[in-house]
């Protein structure tokens, strides 16, 4: 009995000090997208923007991959629901980043301010949500 709670304690002990050193074995996921942050921008623009104009702003957003190296993917659309609850929203663009600092890049570098500068006469309203993939 002595030795099962010896075992028994030293096995808490070694676990404790694992967790206390992150060498703890850590759930795996056999998907890459976990724990990346994502970025979602739904746009939804003035009436009187022209579509020359909106085509020049998509073209300008896809651009924004090649201009800034901590963008992991983007990928965007225009809406096609049914369900008539997009509140006049017309684009999505989902930009991803690997993690919360390449965000904290993106957000103040030169070619998304120089973007954001082009885009902003043009919207009626915009909608931003960051989360972290699951």
């Amino acid at each position: 009995m002595r030795r099962v709670v010896i075992f028994g304690l030293s096995a808490i002990l070694v676990a404790s000090v694992m967790i206390a050193t992150g060498t703890a074995a850590k759930p795996k996921s056999d998907n890459p997208a976990i724990g990346k942050l994502r970025h979602v921008v739904l746009l939804k623009f003035k009436d009187d923007t022209s579509a020359e104009v909106v085509k020049s702003i998509e073209a300008g957003f896809a651009a924004l991959p090649g201009k800034i190296d901590v963008i992991v993917d983007l990928e965007w659309g225009t809406d096609v629901s049914v369900e008539n609850l997009q509140d006049g929203f017309t684009h999505c663009f989902l930009v991803t980043f690997k993690d919360a600092k390449g965000r904290e890049t993106y957000l103040p570098h030169p070619a998304h301010t120089a973007f954001v500068d082009k885009l902003k006469p043009h919207l009626d309203k915009v909608l931003v949500i960051d989360y972290v993939a699951r």
